[in-house]
């Protein structure tokens, strides 16, 4: 799925809050040229659409800055809003080579149902998001794992779960992912 956002360079002395009252959300561009950075608004309407199909260092978005003549792809490093009525306050941006290996986190999910659940077992889910290593272009979106036939005291590890083409596992291989327990009596 293609994402991508329009975005405006930031005018110069402008308050946050007075952009927001205007419908723009403050943001930033950091790695595309360097270390510089560049302050950017979006539309409020367009950035919650971008953040109701990406996720935060998981999907790389298109981005285009006419203003400074810059397109390219970026993950959104940030998202700060509001604790409770999740009122957007800022985007952060950070742009990424297209062929670029990236370190980042993925969700893992299990898929199917255990042998074990129906034999009175209880699921036990420790890690729900894994680090790996990729291309920009390979970011899987999520790992599915198939657990239809793990019985009551089997598990899955870190190292079990299947990495799609060009994706490298970065977490230590012996950690629990997945396990069916026994149920106390």
């Amino acid at each position: 799925m293609q994402v991508s956002v329009e975005c405006q360079k930031r005018p110069e002395k402008t308050k946050p809050n007075a952009l927001r009252r205007q419908g723009l959300i403050p943001a930033a561009l950091y790695g595309h040229n360097g270390t510089d950075s560049v302050s950017l608004v979006v539309k409020e309407k367009e950035a919650l659409n971008l953040l109701k199909k990406a996720s935060i260092n998981n999907t790389l978005v298109d981005v285009n800055v006419p203003e400074i003549s810059w397109t390219g792809k970026a993950l959104i490093q940030e998202v700060q809003a509001h604790p409770w009525k999740r009122n957007l306050f800022h985007l952060s941006f950070f742009a990424v080579s297209a062929h670029g290996k990236l370190d980042i986190v993925v969700p893992v999910k299990p898929v199917g149902e255990a042998i074990g659940v129906k034999q009175g077992g209880l699921v036990e889910q420790l890690i729900n998001e894994i680090n790996v290593s990729c291309i920009a272009d390979n970011i899987p979106e999520v790992i599915e794992f198939d657990v239809s036939g793990l019985g009551v005291g089997e598990s899955i590890t870190v190292g079990d779960l299947q990495m799609p083409e060009g994706v490298t596992l970065k977490d230590d291989t012996h950690s629990t992912v997945y396990s069916i327990v026994a149920a106390k009596k």
